[in-house]
């Protein structure tokens, strides 16, 4: 019997889907492999059942993937950034935040570690972009501070060992009993404690745990060609077509309606400074690599 269901989990070659009410352990056939295909947690996928076990047939069509992780069909991520130990890396935080809008997927700032040091800068600068903030304290954060933001969506956690990324979804799923690593004091990042990604069910939406996001990963996986990086910033929006020459890059520009924005304090110098240097990392990318893609 065929039935619609979504990949919770895949380990090893097996994907648990839920379906009906029941997680089945399936196996994808063999034309996958034949097409380079790769099932992913989050994939809406059509299976055969017998008992507890099935056979994975099709995947229906997604809204958005990720190859690391491995992960499909998100509504938003939540990007965690503690005040302290590690301090924030705004460049990655930014350029995954611009994946994250470029692929249609609504980001959310997560500020943590407010009893250890104050998280007032995380929340301005991201506040003052237009992304929904959420500051917490680590002692005693609750469910209550971001579960309105969970209902209904598919929502995955992004953020370097010890920003508190576990500790939080620890408090969010405890029955899920999931690991926590300390930061490095020689590296200033800690060890990635997640093997695999998985849904969990909560507050009437689907939490990803999911291993961290890297630069390596971003760049190898993810690019944005460099006229589009301009749609990523949000804050951009407002003064995009504005520019008194056509093609602006909004980098060093005359007349550029994006940097008088930033003169009148209206974009975050930072978040620009970030843009900038994603614009000229896009330039050095070749065509055939994007085509590659």
């Amino acid at each position: 019997m065929q039935s619609e269901g979504l990949i919770m989990k895949a380990i090893s070659g097996f994907y648990y889907v839920k379906s009906a009410g029941a997680v089945y352990e399936c196996k994808a056939r063999g034309v996958f492999r034949k097409k380079e295909m790769k099932p992913f947690v989050g994939d809406h996928v059509l299976i055969e059942t017998e008992g507890k076990r099935g056979v994975l047939n099709e995947i229906l069509p997604r809204k958005n993937q990720f190859a690391r992780p491995p992960l499909a069909n998100l509504d938003q991520i939540f990007f965690i950034l503690s005040s302290c130990d590690p301090l924030p890396n705004y460049f990655i935080t930014d350029k995954l935040i611009a994946i994250a809008e470029h692929k249609e997927i609504e980001p959310i700032i997560v500020a943590t570690k407010g009893d250890l040091s104050p998280v007032d800068s995380i929340v301005e600068r991201y506040s003052k972009a237009g992304f929904r903030t959420v500051a917490v304290n680590n002692m005693d954060w609750t469910v209550d501070d971001i579960s309105e933001f969970l209902y209904g969506n598919v929502s995955a956690f992004c953020g370097n060992s010890g920003v508190g990324k576990s500790t939080l979804l620890n408090n969010l799923l405890p029955f899920a009993e999931l690991e926590t690593g300390e930061t490095s004091a020689k590296l200033g990042r800690g060890r990635h404690t997640t093997r695999h990604v998985e849904l969990f069910e909560v507050e009437g939406g689907f939490v990803a745990d999911t291993p961290g996001f890297s630069t390596v990963e971003t760049m190898q996986y993810d690019i944005i060609e460099k006229d589009q990086i301009q749609y990523c910033f949000r804050e951009f929006s407002d003064h995009l077509g504005q520019c008194k020459f056509t093609g602006c890059s909004h980098t060093v520009e005359k007349g550029c309606a994006v940097l008088d924005a930033m003169e009148r304090g209206e974009i975050s110098p930072s978040r620009h400074e970030s843009y900038v240097q994603m614009y000229n990392e896009a330039k050095e990318i070749k065509s055939w690599e994007i085509n590659k893609k």
